[in-house]
């Protein structure tokens, strides 16, 4: 099927900010591609005693991440170097920002970040941004007012991500314009009157998640409904976008950027919560629930909507057994839904990487930090007892045990790296191991949960800092950690333990 060509519509309304658009006809850069073997020594190491599986499972991939990057084609408009999704021929939004939120910790190796540069470079005149673009030809391969055609708004909280690893300013004041200019396209033409949004299933990236009435289309309708994920990840890009204009002195997109956020947080909450089963819920035309429970109400807990009297019980539904605590956590869908599936059907109850990721974020935000240590040791060691009866990992994972045993989703991919390379990568470093970094402040808090000696060596921090970050073996949870830290840059590292009670600061000279 014929794709669709940059700007080859009529109906543009061209966007002044995206004069600063400067990916769109830049110069191809076309090195060539690091070979996994040439460089992993040249990676983080993991150190975790007693979990060679787990250890073996984080190289296996990176090794499959190695294998899918690729080059761009003369004449298809890309600019750089990118990682494939792993899916078919094509570069997907919502995929590569999963991609590159593990990608990371490659950055001195191979610039991952970049392969959203070909999704700028591919930016129509008034700001529209495809989902998916064909790598043979660069062409989009929808039109941009068809539901499915863009999103998740997600790129944002990538690079926001990518700037809290690196402290990188520079890109961050070059991709800038980029995302106000998409944001200022989703809030004109993915929006109901009341301001909230829409998507349809291949849209918000959930293609079969039974939110729809069965009239519509499970993946390409909107259904004439408000899309409870849609809003929260745009009012997400809202509060990212102002950090950003503060990082960067942007200061005239403020004004209208803060008047969304608060609409979409006083409109979330005043319409899509439903007090008596404390959920929040997409929302039929007819102004009634649909009632169904799925992974994407907790972007609530990302884009910090949860209301202070409400939060307890919202997060509580991640650990009720009936809902979202299942063997395997967390479920896209919960367990009490007729449509739930015990071996995943895809986004009928599968476990995903990039949902989990953004739980495990969105708990972040709310001090929640032994609950996302619990779902991340559970979601590793269930990819990694996987990963030890197969040698691979997967596009998505059953949320039971079939047969006695951990099991991929019975609809899956096999060497799905892609963004499953989360999980023994970046879900290990961050949640497992307890890591998290912030550049922008010279900080990396650790949380140590662990009585395992574990630790990272080669650590990349900031624009130049590689670390050595080592706890020894404890006896229990309340035992002071004894830690090694060695680093080429000064930085300040925060160490909390015994169910974060307690806390030691260390000034790394």
């Amino acid at each position: 099927m014929a794709g669709f060509k940059q700007n080859n519509e009529i109906t543009y309304d061209d966007k002044e900010l995206m004069e600063e658009n400067s990916f769109i006809g830049a110069e191809m850069e076309k090195t060539p591609l690091p070979v996994f073997e040439e460089v992993k020594d040249k990676l983080p190491v993991p150190v975790w005693e007693n979990h060679n599986s787990s250890i073996d499972c984080y190289w296996k991939a990176w090794e499959i991440a190695f294998s899918n990057l690729r080059q761009p084609k003369e004449g298809t408009g890309f600019v750089t170097n990118f990682i494939d999704a792993a899916f078919n021929d094509c570069i997907f939004m919502w995929d590569s920002a999963f991609m590159l939120m593990f990608g990371k910790y490659a950055d001195r190796i191979f610039k991952f970040q970049k392969t959203f540069d070909n999704f700028y470079s591919h930016q129509h005149d008034d700001g529209f941004i495809c989902r998916q673009i064909e790598e043979e030809t660069g062409d989009d391969v929808f039109t941009r007012h068809d539901p499915s055609s863009t999103g998740p708004e997600v790129m944002t909280w990538c690079e926001w991500d990518y700037f809290l690893n690196f402290g990188d300013k520079e890109r961050l004041a070059k991709v800038f314009p980029c995302l106000v200019a998409y944001h200022q396209w989703m809030q004109e033409h993915f929006t109901w009157r009341d301001g909230t949004y829409f998507s349809s299933g291949y849209g918000c990236g959930m293609d079969n998640c039974p939110r729809l009435d069965e009239k519509y289309h499970v993946c390409y309708s909107h259904g004439h409904m408000i899309w409870v994920d849609a809003c929260m990840q745009e009012l997400n890009a809202c509060n990212i976008l102002l950090k950003m204009s503060d990082v960067l002195g942007r200061d005239e997109f403020k004004a209208e950027l803060t008047e969304e956020r608060d609409r979409l947080y006083k409109v979330i909450n005043e319409k899509l919560w439903d007090d008596e089963t404390k959920f929040y819920y997409d929302k039929r035309n007819d102004d009634t629930f649909n009632g169904v429970k799925h992974i994407g109400a907790f972007w609530s807990l990302l884009a910090k909507c949860v209301p202070e009297d409400r939060k307890e019980d919202f997060i509580a539904h991640l650990n009720n057994e009936n809902e979202f605590k299942t063997a395997h956590r967390v479920p896209t869908l919960s367990k009490d839904h007729p449509e739930y599936h015990p071996e995943g059907r895809y986004w009928c109850g599968s476990v995903w990487a990039p949902t989990n990721y953004m739980v495990l974020k969105g708990l972040d935000e709310y001090g929640k930090y032994d609950m996302a240590y619990e779902i991340a040791c559970n979601h590793l060691d269930w990819v990694t007892k996987v990963f030890e009866e197969t040698g691979t990992v997967f596009e998505n994972y059953a949320p039971e045990l079939q047969d006695g045993k951990e099991a991929e989703g019975n609809w899956s991919k096999a060497d799905f790296v892609g963004w499953t390379g989360l999980v023994p990568i970046s879900v290990m470093f961050e949640y497992v191991f307890g890591i998290r970094p912030d550049a922008e402040k010279n900080k990396i808090t650790w949380h140590i949960n662990l009585t395992d000696r574990h630790g990272v060596e080669k650590y990349p921090f900031g624009k130049d800092g590689e670390l050595t970050l080592i706890c020894e073996k404890r006896n229990s949870e309340e035992e002071k950690p004894v830690v090694s830290i060695k680093s080429n840059v000064p930085v300040t590292v925060e160490i909390i333990w015994n169910n974060e009670k307690l806390k030691e600061i260390i000034d790394v000279k």
